[in-house]
């Protein structure tokens, strides 16, 4: 690296080598990163097991209960840009849509928003994070709380994840260009992910 990278969290918390931390994930080589969705309009059963391949743990019973919403799902996908980025400028992001999407979940028995953003990661990478419980409790400054509208509490979190995109954007993008030398293609919302669970988690 020809500068030193630092990401800052939250809490103070500073990731020093953040390209160690992203190229350890890339090394251990996910399945579920290494897998690829179906279109990007379209979702089903293969996107469901895909997210289990990302510890989702979606059961029979709760893909069966979801993919009774395949068209409004579909709907709501279609409304929103594959390339839609959360790194935009906030007026760019399509935050009515991504409700909406959101809301096409609510009310499934035993599905939150860890289940919810596993499947939806892979059909808009670069917009919608994966809120399981490690992000949700590292942005528990910006949850709404269980009383607020299942989209619009997940929204929320949402928001609170790209205000820490923001924070780290010059910070992101030299990382993203020591990436594209070693030919690593990650979104900014995945390699923000990958540094939460470790500082986090770890």
């Amino acid at each position: 690296m020809d500068a030193e990278i630092r990401i800052r969290l939250r809490a103070g918390v500073e990731v020093d080598d953040p390209l160690t931390v992203v190229l350890g994930f890339v090394n251990a080589g996910y399945a579920y990163d290494l897998s690829t969705a179906s279109g990007s309009s379209r979702f089903g059963e293969p996107d469901l097991r895909l997210a289990n391949r990302g510890g989702a743990r979606i059961s029979a019973t709760e893909i069966a209960a979801i993919l009774e919403r395949r068209r409004p799902i579909e709907r709501a996908l279609r409304a929103i840009p594959p390339e839609t980025s959360l790194t935009g400028s906030a007026s760019s992001v399509p935050w009515p849509a991504i409700r909406r999407l959101f809301d096409r979940f609510s009310d499934i028995r035993g599905v939150g928003f860890a289940k919810m953003t596993k499947a939806l990661h892979k059909k808009r990478p670069a917009l919608i994070p994966m809120l399981d419980s490690v992000v949700q409790t590292y942005l528990v400054d910006d949850d709404l709380g269980v009383h607020a509208p299942f989209g619009e509490r997940a929204l929320g979190l949402v928001r609170g994840y790209k205000r820490d995109l923001d924070a780290n954007r010059a910070a992101m993008r030299a990382l993203q260009r020591e990436l594209a030398q070693r030919d690593v293609v990650l979104t900014d919302v995945r390699i923000l992910d990958m540094l939460i669970w470790s500082a986090v988690a770890g």
